[in-house]
Protein backbone atom coordinates (compact mmCIF):
# COMPACT_ATOMS: atom_id res chain seq x y z
CA UNK A 1 0.00 0.00 0.00
CA UNK A 2 2.83 2.32 0.62
CA UNK A 3 4.05 1.70 -2.89
CA UNK A 4 0.64 2.64 -4.24
CA UNK A 5 0.51 5.82 -2.15
CA UNK A 6 4.02 6.74 -3.24
CA UNK A 7 3.11 6.11 -6.88
CA UNK A 8 -0.05 8.23 -6.55
CA UNK A 9 1.85 11.13 -4.96
CA UNK A 10 4.55 10.86 -7.68
CA UNK A 11 1.87 10.96 -10.40
CA UNK A 12 0.20 13.94 -8.71
CA UNK A 13 3.55 15.74 -8.46
CA UNK A 14 4.28 14.99 -12.13
CA UNK A 15 0.85 16.35 -13.05
CA UNK A 16 1.49 19.47 -11.00
CA UNK A 17 4.89 19.93 -12.66
CA UNK A 18 3.30 19.63 -16.07
CA UNK A 19 0.56 22.06 -15.12
CA UNK A 20 3.05 24.42 -13.50
CA UNK A 21 5.36 24.14 -16.52
CA UNK A 22 2.46 24.91 -18.84
CA UNK A 23 1.48 27.90 -16.74
CA UNK A 24 5.07 29.17 -16.74
CA UNK A 25 5.33 28.73 -20.51
CA UNK A 26 2.03 30.53 -20.96
CA UNK A 27 3.22 33.39 -18.74
CA UNK A 28 6.50 33.67 -20.66
CA UNK A 29 4.62 33.65 -23.98
CA UNK A 30 2.32 36.36 -22.67
CA UNK A 31 5.27 38.49 -21.60
CA UNK A 32 6.95 38.00 -24.97
CA UNK A 33 3.74 38.91 -26.76
CA UNK A 34 3.29 42.01 -24.61
CA UNK A 35 6.87 43.16 -25.27
CA UNK A 36 6.43 42.58 -29.02
CA UNK A 37 3.15 44.49 -29.02
CA UNK A 38 4.71 47.43 -27.18
CA UNK A 39 7.59 47.54 -29.69
CA UNK A 40 5.13 47.34 -32.58
CA UNK A 41 3.07 50.22 -31.22
CA UNK A 42 6.24 52.30 -30.68
CA UNK A 43 7.28 51.70 -34.28
CA UNK A 44 3.79 52.53 -35.47
CA UNK A 45 3.71 55.78 -33.49
CA UNK A 46 7.12 56.74 -34.86
CA UNK A 47 5.91 56.14 -38.41
CA UNK A 48 2.78 58.22 -37.84
CA UNK A 49 4.73 61.10 -36.27
CA UNK A 50 7.22 61.05 -39.12
CA UNK A 51 4.45 61.25 -41.67
CA UNK A 52 2.49 63.83 -39.64
CA UNK A 53 5.37 66.32 -39.85
CA UNK A 54 5.28 66.22 -43.64
CA UNK A 55 1.51 66.40 -43.73
CA UNK A 56 1.46 69.42 -41.40
CA UNK A 57 4.09 71.18 -43.52
CA UNK A 58 2.00 70.62 -46.65
CA UNK A 59 -1.15 71.79 -44.85
CA UNK A 60 0.62 74.98 -43.73
CA UNK A 61 1.80 75.60 -47.29
CA UNK A 62 -1.73 75.02 -48.61
CA UNK A 63 -3.19 77.49 -46.10
CA UNK A 64 -0.56 80.10 -46.96
CA UNK A 65 -1.25 79.71 -50.68
CA UNK A 66 -5.00 79.93 -50.04
CA UNK A 67 -4.44 83.14 -48.09
CA UNK A 68 -2.44 84.65 -50.95
CA UNK A 69 -5.09 83.57 -53.46
CA UNK A 70 -7.79 85.27 -51.42
CA UNK A 71 -5.68 88.43 -51.15
CA UNK A 72 -5.24 88.40 -54.94
CA UNK A 73 -9.01 88.06 -55.29
CA UNK A 74 -9.60 91.03 -52.99
CA UNK A 75 -7.07 93.20 -54.83
CA UNK A 76 -8.51 92.08 -58.17
CA UNK A 77 -12.01 93.01 -57.04
CA UNK A 78 -10.81 96.42 -55.90
CA UNK A 79 -9.07 97.04 -59.21
CA UNK A 80 -12.06 95.80 -61.24
CA UNK A 81 -14.65 97.79 -59.32
CA UNK A 82 -12.65 101.01 -59.01
CA UNK A 83 -13.47 102.27 -62.51
CA UNK A 84 -17.16 101.48 -62.03
CA UNK A 85 -17.69 102.75 -58.46
CA UNK A 86 -14.61 104.83 -57.76
CA UNK A 87 -11.89 103.77 -55.33
CA UNK A 88 -13.92 104.45 -52.19
CA UNK A 89 -17.03 102.75 -53.54
CA UNK A 90 -15.01 99.68 -54.59
CA UNK A 91 -13.40 99.59 -51.16
CA UNK A 92 -16.82 99.80 -49.47
CA UNK A 93 -18.33 97.04 -51.61
CA UNK A 94 -15.38 94.68 -51.06
CA UNK A 95 -15.24 95.34 -47.30
CA UNK A 96 -19.00 94.92 -46.89
CA UNK A 97 -18.89 91.68 -48.90
CA UNK A 98 -16.04 90.34 -46.75
CA UNK A 99 -17.89 91.34 -43.57
CA UNK A 100 -21.03 89.57 -44.80
CA UNK A 101 -19.05 86.38 -45.50
CA UNK A 102 -17.40 86.70 -42.08
CA UNK A 103 -20.81 87.06 -40.41
CA UNK A 104 -22.13 83.96 -42.17
CA UNK A 105 -19.04 82.02 -41.10
CA UNK A 106 -19.42 83.14 -37.47
CA UNK A 107 -23.11 82.22 -37.57
CA UNK A 108 -22.17 78.73 -38.80
CA UNK A 109 -19.62 78.38 -36.01
CA UNK A 110 -22.13 79.49 -33.36
CA UNK A 111 -24.72 77.02 -34.66
CA UNK A 112 -22.16 74.22 -34.72
CA UNK A 113 -21.02 74.92 -31.16
CA UNK A 114 -24.64 75.12 -30.01
CA UNK A 115 -25.40 71.80 -31.66
CA UNK A 116 -22.42 70.18 -29.94
CA UNK A 117 -23.43 71.69 -26.59
CA UNK A 118 -26.99 70.38 -26.96
CA UNK A 119 -25.72 66.94 -27.90
CA UNK A 120 -23.38 66.82 -24.91
CA UNK A 121 -26.16 67.92 -22.56
CA UNK A 122 -28.45 65.27 -24.00
CA UNK A 123 -31.07 67.77 -25.16
CA UNK A 124 -30.82 66.76 -28.81
CA UNK A 125 -33.77 64.98 -30.32
CA UNK A 126 -33.60 61.34 -31.42
CA UNK A 127 -31.15 60.69 -34.24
Amino acid sequence: MTEEAARTTDEAAAGDDTLLGGARALLEDGQTLLAAEIEFQKARAGFVLGRAKGILALAALALALLFFALMALVVGLLLALAPLLGPWGALAVVVLGLLALTGLSVLGVVRGVGSIARALKGKDGPA
